[in-house]
Protein backbone atom coordinates (compact mmCIF):
# COMPACT_ATOMS: atom_id res chain seq x y z
CA UNK A 1 0.00 0.00 0.00
CA UNK A 2 2.31 2.57 0.95
CA UNK A 3 4.53 1.42 -2.29
CA UNK A 4 1.45 1.69 -4.22
CA UNK A 5 1.33 5.72 -2.34
CA UNK A 6 5.11 6.35 -3.52
CA UNK A 7 4.68 5.02 -7.58
CA UNK A 8 1.99 7.65 -7.68
CA UNK A 9 4.61 10.99 -6.39
CA UNK A 10 3.66 14.04 -8.54
CA UNK A 11 7.05 15.29 -10.66
CA UNK A 12 8.48 19.11 -10.30
CA UNK A 13 6.05 19.94 -13.19
CA UNK A 14 2.51 18.98 -11.32
CA UNK A 15 0.40 21.30 -10.02
CA UNK A 16 -0.01 22.58 -6.17
CA UNK A 17 -3.26 20.95 -5.95
CA UNK A 18 -1.65 17.29 -7.01
CA UNK A 19 1.26 17.91 -4.42
CA UNK A 20 -1.56 18.58 -1.54
CA UNK A 21 -3.18 15.24 -2.34
CA UNK A 22 -0.47 13.15 -2.85
CA UNK A 23 0.82 14.60 1.10
CA UNK A 24 -2.61 14.26 2.33
CA UNK A 25 -2.37 10.80 1.31
CA UNK A 26 0.63 9.75 2.37
CA UNK A 27 -0.29 11.15 6.32
CA UNK A 28 -2.34 8.00 7.08
CA UNK A 29 -0.10 5.51 5.75
CA UNK A 30 2.80 7.30 7.39
CA UNK A 31 0.81 7.09 10.74
CA UNK A 32 0.20 3.14 10.61
CA UNK A 33 3.60 2.19 9.54
CA UNK A 34 4.41 4.44 12.43
CA UNK A 35 2.34 2.71 15.08
CA UNK A 36 3.51 -0.31 14.23
CA UNK A 37 7.14 0.17 15.04
CA UNK A 38 8.27 -1.59 18.42
CA UNK A 39 11.94 0.02 19.30
CA UNK A 40 12.89 3.46 20.10
CA UNK A 41 9.15 3.81 21.36
CA UNK A 42 10.01 7.31 23.17
CA UNK A 43 11.47 8.84 19.76
CA UNK A 44 8.51 7.14 17.72
CA UNK A 45 5.72 8.72 20.38
CA UNK A 46 6.98 12.38 19.69
CA UNK A 47 7.22 11.86 15.82
CA UNK A 48 3.54 10.46 16.08
CA UNK A 49 2.12 13.40 17.75
CA UNK A 50 3.83 15.95 15.27
CA UNK A 51 2.38 13.84 12.18
CA UNK A 52 -1.01 14.20 13.55
CA UNK A 53 -0.71 18.17 13.49
CA UNK A 54 0.21 17.41 9.45
CA UNK A 55 -3.74 17.59 8.49
CA UNK A 56 -4.89 20.45 9.88
CA UNK A 57 -1.62 22.69 8.67
CA UNK A 58 -3.01 20.94 5.34
CA UNK A 59 -6.18 22.25 5.81
CA UNK A 60 -5.62 25.94 6.87
CA UNK A 61 -2.63 26.04 3.92
CA UNK A 62 -5.14 24.56 1.16
CA UNK A 63 -7.50 27.36 2.59
CA UNK A 64 -5.37 30.39 1.91
CA UNK A 65 -6.86 32.42 -1.22
CA UNK A 66 -3.42 32.40 -2.65
CA UNK A 67 -2.62 28.48 -2.27
CA UNK A 68 -2.26 28.00 -5.89
CA UNK A 69 -0.71 30.66 -7.05
CA UNK A 70 2.61 30.78 -5.03
CA UNK A 71 5.51 28.35 -5.51
CA UNK A 72 6.00 28.65 -1.49
CA UNK A 73 3.19 26.34 -1.46
CA UNK A 74 3.80 23.92 -3.86
CA UNK A 75 7.49 23.45 -2.31
CA UNK A 76 6.51 23.30 1.07
CA UNK A 77 4.08 20.45 -0.20
CA UNK A 78 7.02 18.83 -1.63
CA UNK A 79 8.84 19.34 1.84
CA UNK A 80 6.74 17.84 3.85
CA UNK A 81 5.97 14.75 1.48
CA UNK A 82 9.67 14.25 1.34
CA UNK A 83 9.54 13.92 5.07
CA UNK A 84 6.78 11.40 5.39
CA UNK A 85 8.11 9.24 2.73
CA UNK A 86 11.11 9.19 5.02
CA UNK A 87 8.99 8.77 8.03
CA UNK A 88 7.57 5.39 6.40
CA UNK A 89 11.12 4.13 5.20
CA UNK A 90 12.17 4.43 8.65
CA UNK A 91 9.26 2.93 9.93
CA UNK A 92 9.76 -0.16 7.48
CA UNK A 93 13.42 -0.23 8.72
CA UNK A 94 12.36 -0.14 12.63
CA UNK A 95 9.65 -2.70 11.88
CA UNK A 96 12.16 -4.96 10.82
CA UNK A 97 14.96 -3.75 12.56
CA UNK A 98 17.65 -4.16 10.01
CA UNK A 99 19.17 -1.07 11.33
CA UNK A 100 23.21 -1.10 11.06
CA UNK A 101 23.50 0.42 14.88
CA UNK A 102 20.97 1.37 17.13
CA UNK A 103 22.50 4.95 17.92
CA UNK A 104 22.93 5.65 14.03
CA UNK A 105 19.06 5.30 14.34
CA UNK A 106 18.34 7.51 16.86
CA UNK A 107 20.41 10.16 15.44
CA UNK A 108 18.04 9.51 12.53
CA UNK A 109 14.96 9.60 14.11
CA UNK A 110 16.25 13.25 16.04
CA UNK A 111 17.15 14.53 12.07
CA UNK A 112 13.04 13.31 11.45
CA UNK A 113 11.59 15.11 13.99
CA UNK A 114 13.36 18.17 13.61
CA UNK A 115 11.98 17.90 9.56
CA UNK A 116 9.06 17.05 11.09
CA UNK A 117 9.15 20.35 13.97
CA UNK A 118 10.36 22.61 10.50
CA UNK A 119 7.64 21.54 8.41
CA UNK A 120 5.06 22.13 10.70
CA UNK A 121 6.65 25.62 11.66
CA UNK A 122 6.87 26.70 8.01
CA UNK A 123 3.31 25.57 7.48
CA UNK A 124 2.23 27.91 10.30
CA UNK A 125 4.58 30.20 9.39
CA UNK A 126 3.13 31.10 5.70
CA UNK A 127 -0.46 31.23 7.21
CA UNK A 128 0.12 33.13 9.99
CA UNK A 129 2.78 35.60 9.21
CA UNK A 130 1.23 36.90 5.68
CA UNK A 131 4.10 35.75 3.41
CA UNK A 132 1.79 34.11 0.90
CA UNK A 133 -0.02 37.65 0.38
CA UNK A 134 3.70 39.36 0.50
CA UNK A 135 4.95 37.58 -1.67
CA UNK A 136 2.24 37.38 -4.43
CA UNK A 137 0.09 40.45 -4.15
CA UNK A 138 0.55 43.40 -6.24
CA UNK A 139 1.80 46.70 -4.59
CA UNK A 140 -2.22 48.41 -4.92
CA UNK A 141 -2.70 45.97 -1.83
CA UNK A 142 -0.17 46.53 0.19
CA UNK A 143 0.96 50.38 -0.68
CA UNK A 144 -0.26 53.10 -2.62
CA UNK A 145 0.22 52.32 -5.93
CA UNK A 146 -2.76 51.56 -8.37
CA UNK A 147 -0.16 49.55 -10.79
CA UNK A 148 0.51 46.23 -11.43
CA UNK A 149 3.35 44.80 -9.79
CA UNK A 150 6.49 44.31 -11.62
CA UNK A 151 8.29 41.26 -11.95
CA UNK A 152 11.11 42.60 -9.98
CA UNK A 153 8.69 43.41 -6.95
CA UNK A 154 7.66 39.82 -7.42
CA UNK A 155 11.26 38.64 -7.29
CA UNK A 156 12.26 40.56 -4.53
CA UNK A 157 9.05 39.32 -2.44
CA UNK A 158 9.60 35.99 -2.75
CA UNK A 159 13.65 36.34 -1.89
CA UNK A 160 12.26 37.89 1.27
CA UNK A 161 9.60 35.31 1.86
CA UNK A 162 12.33 32.75 1.51
CA UNK A 163 14.21 34.21 4.32
CA UNK A 164 11.46 33.56 6.75
CA UNK A 165 10.67 28.98 5.76
CA UNK A 166 12.72 26.49 5.02
CA UNK A 167 16.20 25.23 6.26
CA UNK A 168 19.22 27.26 6.62
CA UNK A 169 21.09 26.03 3.29
CA UNK A 170 17.83 27.59 1.46
CA UNK A 171 17.90 30.40 3.34
CA UNK A 172 21.16 31.02 2.61
CA UNK A 173 20.70 31.11 -1.30
CA UNK A 174 18.01 33.88 -0.87
CA UNK A 175 20.00 35.79 1.40
CA UNK A 176 22.51 36.10 -1.18
CA UNK A 177 20.50 36.26 -3.90
CA UNK A 178 18.57 39.25 -2.26
CA UNK A 179 22.12 40.79 -0.89
CA UNK A 180 23.17 40.92 -4.76
CA UNK A 181 20.17 42.46 -5.55
CA UNK A 182 20.26 45.32 -3.33
CA UNK A 183 23.91 45.64 -4.59
CA UNK A 184 22.07 47.02 -7.56
CA UNK A 185 18.15 47.60 -6.80
CA UNK A 186 18.39 48.59 -3.10
CA UNK A 187 15.39 51.01 -3.49
CA UNK A 188 13.08 47.90 -5.42
CA UNK A 189 14.33 45.92 -2.22
CA UNK A 190 12.94 48.47 0.29
CA UNK A 191 9.71 49.55 -1.24
CA UNK A 192 8.45 46.21 -0.64
CA UNK A 193 9.96 45.19 2.56
CA UNK A 194 7.97 44.00 6.09
CA UNK A 195 8.16 44.00 8.95
CA UNK A 196 8.71 39.58 9.08
CA UNK A 197 11.27 39.79 6.54
CA UNK A 198 13.08 42.30 8.81
CA UNK A 199 12.72 39.82 11.87
CA UNK A 200 13.71 36.92 9.41
CA UNK A 201 17.15 39.16 8.56
CA UNK A 202 17.49 39.96 12.23
CA UNK A 203 17.45 36.27 12.94
CA UNK A 204 20.16 35.33 10.04
CA UNK A 205 22.49 37.88 12.15
CA UNK A 206 22.98 34.65 15.01
CA UNK A 207 23.18 32.08 12.27
CA UNK A 208 25.68 29.68 12.89
CA UNK A 209 27.23 29.57 9.72
CA UNK A 210 29.96 32.82 9.43
CA UNK A 211 28.66 33.61 5.58
CA UNK A 212 25.00 33.46 6.60
CA UNK A 213 26.13 36.10 9.54
CA UNK A 214 27.72 38.23 7.16
CA UNK A 215 25.48 38.13 4.34
CA UNK A 216 22.64 39.52 6.64
CA UNK A 217 24.81 42.06 8.32
CA UNK A 218 25.13 43.25 4.78
CA UNK A 219 21.50 43.47 4.21
CA UNK A 220 20.57 44.67 7.63
CA UNK A 221 23.53 47.90 6.92
CA UNK A 222 22.28 48.64 3.49
CA UNK A 223 18.56 48.73 5.22
CA UNK A 224 19.42 50.83 8.47
CA UNK A 225 21.27 53.34 5.83
CA UNK A 226 18.46 53.82 4.14
CA UNK A 227 16.72 55.28 7.28
CA UNK A 228 13.63 53.45 6.18
CA UNK A 229 12.81 51.04 8.64
CA UNK A 230 14.27 51.82 12.44
CA UNK A 231 11.19 51.45 14.58
CA UNK A 232 11.06 47.71 13.02
CA UNK A 233 14.90 46.78 13.51
CA UNK A 234 14.68 47.95 17.22
CA UNK A 235 10.85 46.44 18.31
CA UNK A 236 12.66 43.44 16.40
CA UNK A 237 15.57 43.17 18.30
CA UNK A 238 18.62 43.85 16.17
CA UNK A 239 20.64 45.47 18.98
CA UNK A 240 21.81 42.44 20.51
CA UNK A 241 22.96 40.62 17.78
CA UNK A 242 24.31 43.61 16.45
CA UNK A 243 26.30 43.68 19.81
CA UNK A 244 27.48 40.12 19.68
CA UNK A 245 28.67 40.88 15.62
CA UNK A 246 31.01 43.44 16.94
CA UNK A 247 32.03 41.55 19.66
CA UNK A 248 33.04 38.43 18.21
CA UNK A 249 31.98 38.71 14.48
CA UNK A 250 34.22 38.29 11.58
CA UNK A 251 36.22 41.31 10.54
CA UNK A 252 33.31 41.87 8.08
CA UNK A 253 30.52 41.43 10.44
CA UNK A 254 32.18 43.59 12.64
CA UNK A 255 32.29 46.16 10.10
CA UNK A 256 29.03 46.60 8.84
CA UNK A 257 27.50 45.97 12.68
CA UNK A 258 29.60 48.66 13.75
CA UNK A 259 28.27 51.20 10.96
CA UNK A 260 24.30 49.78 11.48
CA UNK A 261 24.87 50.88 15.58
CA UNK A 262 26.24 54.42 14.20
CA UNK A 263 23.53 54.91 12.51
CA UNK A 264 20.99 53.56 14.86
CA UNK A 265 22.66 55.41 18.18
CA UNK A 266 21.18 58.89 16.16
CA UNK A 267 18.63 57.62 17.98
CA UNK A 268 19.04 59.02 21.82
CA UNK A 269 16.34 56.23 23.16
CA UNK A 270 18.29 54.09 20.46
CA UNK A 271 21.82 55.07 22.03
CA UNK A 272 20.19 54.35 25.61
CA UNK A 273 19.37 50.99 24.85
CA UNK A 274 22.57 49.90 23.46
CA UNK A 275 24.03 51.09 26.77
CA UNK A 276 21.72 49.15 28.57
CA UNK A 277 22.19 45.77 25.91
CA UNK A 278 26.25 45.98 27.08
CA UNK A 279 27.11 47.55 23.92
CA UNK A 280 30.15 50.12 25.29
CA UNK A 281 32.72 47.68 25.92
CA UNK A 282 32.70 45.68 22.51
CA UNK A 283 32.86 49.86 20.97
CA UNK A 284 35.92 50.63 23.28
CA UNK A 285 37.38 47.41 22.33
CA UNK A 286 37.30 48.32 18.52
CA UNK A 287 38.10 51.63 19.60
CA UNK A 288 41.83 50.08 20.93
CA UNK A 289 42.46 47.82 18.23
CA UNK A 290 40.51 48.07 14.86
CA UNK A 291 40.99 49.46 11.21
CA UNK A 292 39.80 53.04 10.57
CA UNK A 293 36.18 52.58 9.02
CA UNK A 294 34.86 49.82 12.34
CA UNK A 295 36.90 52.82 14.49
CA UNK A 296 35.29 55.93 13.16
CA UNK A 297 31.95 53.73 13.35
CA UNK A 298 32.58 52.48 17.21
CA UNK A 299 33.79 56.45 17.95
CA UNK A 300 30.63 57.53 16.66
CA UNK A 301 28.01 55.71 18.43
CA UNK A 302 29.67 55.90 21.79
CA UNK A 303 29.70 59.74 20.80
CA UNK A 304 26.01 59.42 20.20
CA UNK A 305 25.68 57.50 23.00
CA UNK A 306 27.77 60.11 25.74
CA UNK A 307 25.03 62.59 24.93
CA UNK A 308 22.99 60.88 27.37
CA UNK A 309 23.56 62.53 30.65
CA UNK A 310 22.77 59.55 32.63
CA UNK A 311 24.75 57.28 30.95
CA UNK A 312 28.18 59.00 31.52
CA UNK A 313 29.35 57.77 34.79
CA UNK A 314 28.22 54.16 33.55
CA UNK A 315 30.56 54.82 30.23
CA UNK A 316 33.41 56.18 32.39
CA UNK A 317 33.25 53.42 34.79
CA UNK A 318 33.55 50.76 31.29
CA UNK A 319 36.70 52.99 30.78
CA UNK A 320 35.80 55.41 27.55
CA UNK A 321 37.64 58.55 29.28
CA UNK A 322 41.11 57.07 28.17
CA UNK A 323 39.83 55.46 25.20
CA UNK A 324 38.48 58.94 23.74
CA UNK A 325 41.95 60.63 24.47
CA UNK A 326 44.19 58.41 23.12
CA UNK A 327 42.01 58.62 20.17
CA UNK A 328 42.34 61.90 19.76
CA UNK A 329 46.51 61.41 19.10
CA UNK A 330 46.20 57.80 17.91
CA UNK A 331 43.14 57.84 15.76
CA UNK A 332 43.51 56.40 12.05
CA UNK A 333 40.90 58.23 10.61
CA UNK A 334 40.43 62.50 11.16
CA UNK A 335 36.58 61.34 11.83
CA UNK A 336 37.69 59.09 14.75
CA UNK A 337 39.71 61.91 16.24
CA UNK A 338 36.61 64.42 15.71
CA UNK A 339 34.30 61.77 17.37
CA UNK A 340 36.80 61.33 20.35
CA UNK A 341 37.16 65.28 20.62
CA UNK A 342 33.18 65.35 20.80
CA UNK A 343 32.40 63.04 23.02
CA UNK A 344 34.72 64.27 25.60
CA UNK A 345 32.92 67.13 25.04
CA UNK A 346 29.82 65.62 25.94
CA UNK A 347 30.94 63.42 29.05
CA UNK A 348 32.58 66.95 31.03
CA UNK A 349 29.35 68.93 30.21
CA UNK A 350 27.80 68.27 33.50
CA UNK A 351 30.07 66.14 36.25
CA UNK A 352 32.69 67.70 38.03
CA UNK A 353 33.95 64.02 38.68
CA UNK A 354 33.91 63.27 34.68
CA UNK A 355 35.93 66.50 34.45
CA UNK A 356 38.68 65.72 37.07
CA UNK A 357 38.92 62.49 35.76
CA UNK A 358 39.90 63.78 32.20
CA UNK A 359 42.27 66.60 33.48
CA UNK A 360 44.11 63.72 35.86
CA UNK A 361 44.42 60.98 32.89
CA UNK A 362 46.09 64.10 30.28
CA UNK A 363 43.06 65.42 28.50
CA UNK A 364 44.08 68.99 28.26
CA UNK A 365 47.01 68.52 26.59
CA UNK A 366 45.80 65.81 24.13
CA UNK A 367 43.07 68.35 23.84
CA UNK A 368 45.36 71.08 23.06
CA UNK A 369 47.98 68.74 20.69
CA UNK A 370 44.28 67.89 18.54
CA UNK A 371 43.58 71.20 18.89
CA UNK A 372 46.93 72.46 16.80
CA UNK A 373 46.63 69.61 14.07
CA UNK A 374 43.37 70.06 12.85
CA UNK A 375 40.81 72.51 11.53
CA UNK A 376 37.96 70.43 13.55
CA UNK A 377 38.46 72.51 17.12
CA UNK A 378 35.01 72.87 17.87
CA UNK A 379 34.28 70.05 19.99
CA UNK A 380 37.88 70.16 21.42
CA UNK A 381 37.55 73.75 22.67
CA UNK A 382 34.33 72.46 23.91
CA UNK A 383 35.69 69.92 25.89
CA UNK A 384 38.83 72.44 26.84
CA UNK A 385 36.71 75.19 28.33
CA UNK A 386 34.28 72.70 30.34
CA UNK A 387 37.62 71.81 31.76
CA UNK A 388 39.62 75.32 32.60
CA UNK A 389 37.09 76.23 35.07
CA UNK A 390 38.87 73.33 36.82
CA UNK A 391 42.54 74.16 36.09
CA UNK A 392 44.42 76.55 38.28
CA UNK A 393 46.23 79.54 36.56
CA UNK A 394 49.54 78.49 36.59
CA UNK A 395 48.55 75.67 34.84
CA UNK A 396 46.15 77.41 32.28
CA UNK A 397 49.75 79.49 31.81
CA UNK A 398 52.35 76.87 31.57
CA UNK A 399 50.51 74.40 29.53
CA UNK A 400 49.53 76.68 26.57
CA UNK A 401 46.19 77.39 26.43
CA UNK A 402 46.03 80.75 25.85
CA UNK A 403 48.09 80.59 22.70
CA UNK A 404 46.03 77.71 21.55
CA UNK A 405 42.82 79.93 22.24
CA UNK A 406 44.25 83.25 20.81
CA UNK A 407 45.37 81.34 17.87
CA UNK A 408 41.56 80.17 16.74
CA UNK A 409 40.08 83.31 17.85
CA UNK A 410 42.28 84.93 15.10
CA UNK A 411 41.88 82.56 12.44
CA UNK A 412 39.43 79.76 13.36
CA UNK A 413 36.53 78.57 12.26
CA UNK A 414 33.04 80.23 13.35
CA UNK A 415 31.96 77.37 15.74
CA UNK A 416 35.55 77.66 17.37
CA UNK A 417 36.04 81.07 17.79
CA UNK A 418 32.49 80.68 19.46
CA UNK A 419 34.00 77.71 21.27
CA UNK A 420 37.07 79.98 21.97
CA UNK A 421 35.41 83.19 23.23
CA UNK A 422 33.10 81.19 25.56
CA UNK A 423 36.68 79.91 27.16
CA UNK A 424 37.41 83.24 27.85
CA UNK A 425 34.42 83.89 29.70
CA UNK A 426 35.38 80.71 32.31
CA UNK A 427 38.79 81.67 33.31
CA UNK A 428 38.48 85.27 33.52
CA UNK A 429 36.83 85.48 36.46
CA UNK A 430 40.21 86.99 38.48
CA UNK A 431 41.59 90.10 38.23
CA UNK A 432 44.81 88.07 37.44
CA UNK A 433 43.40 86.47 34.77
CA UNK A 434 42.00 89.45 33.27
CA UNK A 435 44.89 91.31 33.41
CA UNK A 436 46.96 88.17 31.45
CA UNK A 437 44.69 87.72 28.58
CA UNK A 438 44.26 91.59 28.29
CA UNK A 439 47.92 91.80 27.57
CA UNK A 440 48.24 88.50 25.83
CA UNK A 441 46.14 90.23 22.93
CA UNK A 442 42.73 88.88 22.91
CA UNK A 443 40.75 91.99 23.04
CA UNK A 444 41.21 92.95 19.23
CA UNK A 445 40.15 89.41 17.95
CA UNK A 446 36.92 89.47 20.06
CA UNK A 447 35.91 92.82 18.92
CA UNK A 448 36.53 91.61 15.41
CA UNK A 449 33.85 88.95 16.50
CA UNK A 450 30.93 91.36 17.27
CA UNK A 451 30.85 91.62 13.34
CA UNK A 452 29.90 88.54 13.26
CA UNK A 453 26.65 87.43 11.56
CA UNK A 454 25.48 84.76 14.15
CA UNK A 455 23.74 86.36 16.98
CA UNK A 456 25.20 83.56 19.71
CA UNK A 457 28.89 84.28 18.18
CA UNK A 458 28.47 87.99 18.99
CA UNK A 459 26.77 87.53 22.10
CA UNK A 460 29.88 85.04 23.42
CA UNK A 461 32.20 87.89 22.49
CA UNK A 462 30.53 90.52 24.01
CA UNK A 463 30.08 88.69 27.05
CA UNK A 464 34.01 88.08 27.22
CA UNK A 465 34.59 91.64 26.40
CA UNK A 466 32.13 92.63 29.17
CA UNK A 467 33.91 90.58 31.79
CA UNK A 468 37.63 91.91 30.55
CA UNK A 469 36.58 95.16 30.95
CA UNK A 470 35.96 94.93 34.95
CA UNK A 471 39.84 95.51 34.99
CA UNK A 472 40.47 99.62 33.89
CA UNK A 473 43.66 98.16 32.06
CA UNK A 474 41.11 96.58 29.85
CA UNK A 475 39.04 99.61 28.90
CA UNK A 476 41.67 100.95 27.55
CA UNK A 477 42.60 97.90 25.39
CA UNK A 478 39.14 98.16 24.18
CA UNK A 479 38.88 101.91 23.33
CA UNK A 480 41.98 101.42 21.23
CA UNK A 481 40.03 99.31 19.01
CA UNK A 482 38.20 101.91 16.26
CA UNK A 483 35.68 99.35 15.95
CA UNK A 484 34.72 98.89 19.34
CA UNK A 485 32.11 101.38 19.97
CA UNK A 486 30.70 100.83 16.41
CA UNK A 487 30.50 97.32 16.84
CA UNK A 488 28.81 97.41 20.58
CA UNK A 489 26.33 99.92 19.57
CA UNK A 490 25.09 97.81 16.78
CA UNK A 491 24.34 94.93 19.47
CA UNK A 492 22.20 97.60 21.09
CA UNK A 493 19.52 96.75 18.48
CA UNK A 494 16.14 96.31 20.67
CA UNK A 495 15.45 92.96 18.24
CA UNK A 496 14.52 89.80 20.68
CA UNK A 497 16.75 87.33 18.41
CA UNK A 498 19.73 90.15 19.66
CA UNK A 499 20.83 88.66 23.18
CA UNK A 500 24.04 90.42 23.18
CA UNK A 501 22.50 93.61 24.21
CA UNK A 502 22.75 93.51 27.93
CA UNK A 503 26.47 92.57 27.46
CA UNK A 504 26.69 95.45 24.74
CA UNK A 505 25.31 97.82 27.42
CA UNK A 506 27.98 96.50 30.43
CA UNK A 507 30.43 97.61 27.75
CA UNK A 508 29.38 101.15 26.68
CA UNK A 509 28.85 102.00 30.08
CA UNK A 510 32.41 101.73 30.78
CA UNK A 511 33.51 103.27 27.66
CA UNK A 512 31.20 106.37 28.41
CA UNK A 513 33.71 107.61 30.75
CA UNK A 514 35.60 108.87 27.78
CA UNK A 515 34.89 111.91 26.08
CA UNK A 516 35.77 110.80 22.72
CA UNK A 517 33.80 107.33 22.78
CA UNK A 518 30.48 108.77 23.92
CA UNK A 519 30.84 111.24 20.87
CA UNK A 520 31.24 108.05 18.68
CA UNK A 521 28.08 106.05 20.52
CA UNK A 522 25.75 109.54 20.07
CA UNK A 523 27.02 109.87 16.35
CA UNK A 524 25.94 105.96 15.67
CA UNK A 525 22.61 106.10 17.10
CA UNK A 526 23.40 105.03 20.70
CA UNK A 527 20.84 107.12 22.30
CA UNK A 528 17.87 105.86 20.07
CA UNK A 529 18.76 102.09 20.97
CA UNK A 530 18.65 103.31 24.24
CA UNK A 531 15.44 104.36 25.13
CA UNK A 532 13.94 101.23 23.52
CA UNK A 533 16.12 99.38 25.79
CA UNK A 534 15.27 101.26 29.06
CA UNK A 535 11.72 100.62 28.40
CA UNK A 536 12.28 96.61 28.06
CA UNK A 537 14.54 97.02 31.47
CA UNK A 538 17.91 95.60 30.21
CA UNK A 539 19.90 96.34 32.79
CA UNK A 540 22.44 99.37 33.13
CA UNK A 541 20.69 100.90 29.73
CA UNK A 542 19.01 103.75 31.71
CA UNK A 543 22.35 104.70 33.14
CA UNK A 544 24.24 104.39 29.94
CA UNK A 545 21.34 106.79 28.62
CA UNK A 546 21.64 109.26 31.36
CA UNK A 547 25.44 109.82 31.07
CA UNK A 548 24.52 110.11 26.90
CA UNK A 549 22.19 112.53 27.67
CA UNK A 550 24.11 114.58 30.08
CA UNK A 551 25.98 116.67 27.84
CA UNK A 552 29.36 116.74 29.04
CA UNK A 553 28.75 117.88 32.90
CA UNK A 554 30.46 114.77 35.42
CA UNK A 555 31.78 113.39 32.20
CA UNK A 556 35.57 112.75 32.76
CA UNK A 557 37.83 112.39 29.53
CA UNK A 558 39.75 109.67 29.15
CA UNK A 559 41.25 109.87 25.52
Amino acid sequence: MVEDSMKGRPGDRQSTEDWLSYAQELVPLALLKAREVKVFPGRWKTIIIKMEQIPSRLSDLSSHPFFSKNALCKEQLQAVSKTLEEVTELAEICVQEKYEGKLRMQNNLDSLSGKLDLNLRDCGHLIKTGVLSEATLPVSVTGTSTQPESNDHKNVRELLARLQIGHLEAKHRALDSLVEVMKEEENTVLAVLGRNNISALIQLLAATSPFIREKAAMAICSIVESRNCEKWLISEGVLPPLIRLVESGSALCKEKAAISLQMLSISAETAREIVGHGGAQPLLDICRTSNSVVQAAAACTLKNMSTIPEVRQSLAEEGIIPVMINLLGCGILLESKAYAAECLQNLTAGSENLRNSVISQGGIRSLLAYIDGTPAQESAIGALRNLLSLVPIEVITSVGVLPCLLHVLRGGLVGAQQAAASAICVISSSPEMKKIIGEAGFIPPLVKMLEAKSNSVREVAAQAIASLMTLSQNINEVKKDENSVPNLVMLLDSSPHNTAKKYAVACLVNLALSKKCKKLMISHGAIGYLKKLVEMEVPSAKKLLERLERGNLSIFSRK
